[in-house]
């Protein structure tokens, strides 16, 4: 037996294995620096992110979009191929107990592949007990990261589909991207300010188990929304920018689940933002001339408002616990920052964009057409005034 390249391989199994445990099994995140994920992830999305900012809109999404379920093929990739590298390490200290016994160590790979894969063609077998050993403990192993990375998989589309639902059903209610301003607008103008409390009850549910899911997993932050002008990220902080209003500058609007959600939320901001090494200031990110916007829009549409200026000082100080957290999750994540107030950038897909430029024409050709006639009806009734 020869023992350093022994030692290597047991070392590289021992750290695929760890990866493999930590990443599916555990379900919480871990600081360890031994883990493969922990360094293959952020340089690999920094690389992605860099080639996807060179693009633009709907293209820059789309590709960006792609990450998620690519890091996810290229840890299970990464995981199958340490195991291979590390069993072949060991096979090749103890060669001689295959049959026939290897000439160099490609053979020896080529034949813990087959091993972990449970492939098995038979044109070299394990002679000796340990290489015997060695081979079913690769093929056990080799099943079982397989059914793990299934569940794991599984894991992460399951709590995908549930972060999104609340997600879309907030583009009718606050538009995309969602603003808080926009949604209790919304509210008060569809008469259903006394069902506030109920969204914010969702919202505060929902929280608790992005939070779980996130941290147990936290590829899934890297999973985009499906949906145009879209992101989980934009719509937990229109839901937080409309509790802080609801409770430092909206008077007669129940507060009990908007002060609930609010810490579940910014609870939730806060363990992310740190587990990503936010190392910043809270700061509430907005300016007085942009909350004097909203308290005007706000009272426009019949909202009963606290003192502007105490209004602003408690406002300014309830954003400030989750705000600055929030700019640094999208700034990381490459994904639009949380919209307060003020101009939208909206992106298209080219579905969308297609639906969108065929209703112009549709409008366009409507109003020619009901131009037409008006001139026609001005021809005739001209015609009708003249004397006969």
């Amino acid at each position: 037996m020869e023992i350093l390249p022994f030692l290597a391989g047991v070392i590289l199994l021992a750290l695929g294995f760890w990866d493999v445990f930590e990443t599916i099994v555990v379900p919480r995140p871990t600081p360890s620096r031994l883990r493969l994920t922990r360094h293959i992830v952020p340089r690999t999305w920094r690389l992605w992110r860099a080639i996807g900012e060179r693009r633009q809109g709907v293209a820059r999404d789309l590709f960006l979009g792609l990450y998620a379920p690519a890091a996810a093929v290229l840890l299970l990739a990464t995981w199958i191929l340490t195991l291979v590298l590390g069993y072949a390490l060991v096979l090749y200290a103890i060669r001689d107990q295959l049959e026939p016994v290897p000439q160099d160590f490609g053979s020896v790979l080529y034949f813990a592949g087959t091993s972990l894969l449970t492939v098995g063609y038979g044109d070299m077998v394990p002679a000796g007990p340990l290489a015997r050993f060695v081979s079913l403990a690769a093929a056990a192993t080799g099943l079982g990261i397989v059914a793990l990375v299934i569940t794991f998989l599984f894991s992460l589309f399951g709590s995908y589909q549930r972060r999104e639902i609340l997600v879309v059903q907030l583009q009718a209610r606050a538009k995309a991207p969602p603003s808080a301003v926009t949604l209790l607008e919304n509210y008060a103008r569809l008469d259903l300010v006394a069902e506030l409390p109920e969204l914010f009850a969702d919202w505060e549910r929902w929280s608790a188990e992005v939070l779980d899911s996130h941290v147990a997993y936290p590829l899934l932050g890297y999973f985009r929304s499906s949906h145009d002008n879209l992101s989980w990220i934009s719509s937990l902080g229109a839901m937080l920018d409309a509790a802080a209003l609801v409770l430092t500058t909206l008077r007669g609007v129940p507060r009990g689940h908007a002060e609930l959600m609010k810490r579940v939320g910014a609870h939730f901001v806060e363990d992310i933002s740190n587990y990503l090494g936010f190392r910043g200031l809270d700061t509430s990110v907005v300016d007085e001339a942009q909350f004097q916007e909203a308290y005007r829009r706000l009272a426009a549409a019949g909202y009963e408002l606290q003192a502007e200026d105490v209004a602003w000082r408690a406002f300014e100080h309830g954003r400030a616990t989750y705000a600055a957290r929030l700019e640094f999750l999208a700034q990381t994540w490459a994904t639009p920052a949380p919209l307060w107030i003020g101009e939208r950038t909206v992106i298209a897909s080219p579905a969308h964009e297609a639906r969108r430029v065929h209703e112009d024409a549709r409008v366009q050709e409507a109003a020619r057409v009901q131009e037409a006639a008006r001139v026609q009806e001005d021809a005739r009734v001209q015609e009708d005034a003249r004397p006969s």
